[in-house]
């Protein structure tokens, strides 16, 4: 079953149409047949083995046959909250977080943000996100959501166990990073880092000042450090 194509719907129904952009990457990338099988995903956790039955010049439709419970869901949630970063590294970032477990991915615009954002780039994150779902047989393609202000973005984490914060100019971490259990948050800034502010906001939001060593990681970098370390703490990565 792992070798089956994987293509993400809102709602499963029974029998299931298949339109708009996962058709066309059906038919033109993928050139699926009649009666071959394909994985169908909701977002639910659960993945869908179908039969396509039909292919027309707009859609296709499938029967499902049955319904199992994944196993390459993380037991915890993780959400990544990441200043968007200039050119396609936040797509890198969106891309290996998805492959790493994480369950959403807040991007946000930072005192010394230098990207920006937009309807098309954030449809294309998500976009990115799907891809990269599919890629490593995951039947959640986390959303990438965009929060208008740092203070919005740090709301994300607000009901989380763990709230962590990466702050390149913190001398030490505030937690024991190999230690962790439960649901978590994991804050990066954008190119230019975090201001003052923000850094008190956090802490007072009840963030946790996490230290990545002597050297200075690029946004990205520190994105997919953080995330990995804490998925293996988490137990996710054995």
């Amino acid at each position: 079953m792992s070798s089956l194509k994987r293509f993400f719907v809102m709602c499963v129904t029974n029998p299931l149409v298949i339109e708009g952009d996962e058709f066309r990457h059906a038919v033109s990338v993928l050139r699926i047949k009649e009666k071959e099988q394909v994985i169908i995903c909701d977002n639910s956790g659960y993945e869908y083995l179908a039969l396509v039955r039909k292919i027309d010049k707009k859609s296709f439709s499938c029967e499902i046959l049955n319904k199992t419970l994944a196993e390459t869901e993380t037991k915890e949630t993780v959400t990544l909250i990441a200043g968007y970063l200039k050119g396609d590294k936040t797509e890198i970032i969106v891309q290996k977080a998805v492959e790493l477990g994480v369950k959403e991915i807040v991007v946000f615009s930072s005192d010394f943000s230098s990207g920006y954002v937009n309807e098309n780039k954030l449809a294309r994150l998500n976009r990115v996100s799907i891809e990269a779902a599919k890629q490593c047989k995951r039947t959640i393609a986390p959303p990438v959501v965009y929060a208008e202000n740092f203070e919005s973005a740090l709301n994300y984490g607000k009901d989380k166990q763990n709230k962590l914060f990466a702050c390149e100019f913190a001398e030490k971490g505030d937690c024991v990073l190999n230690q962790l259990t439960g649901s978590t948050a994991i804050v990066v800034g954008s190119e230019g880092g975090f201001s003052n502010n923000e850094f008190e906001l956090a802490k007072e939001k009840g963030y946790k000042t996490v230290y990545l060593g002597k050297r200075i990681l690029r946004a990205e970098t520190a994105c997919i450090v953080l995330t990995g370390i804490v998925m293996n703490a988490l137990g996710e990565l054995k």
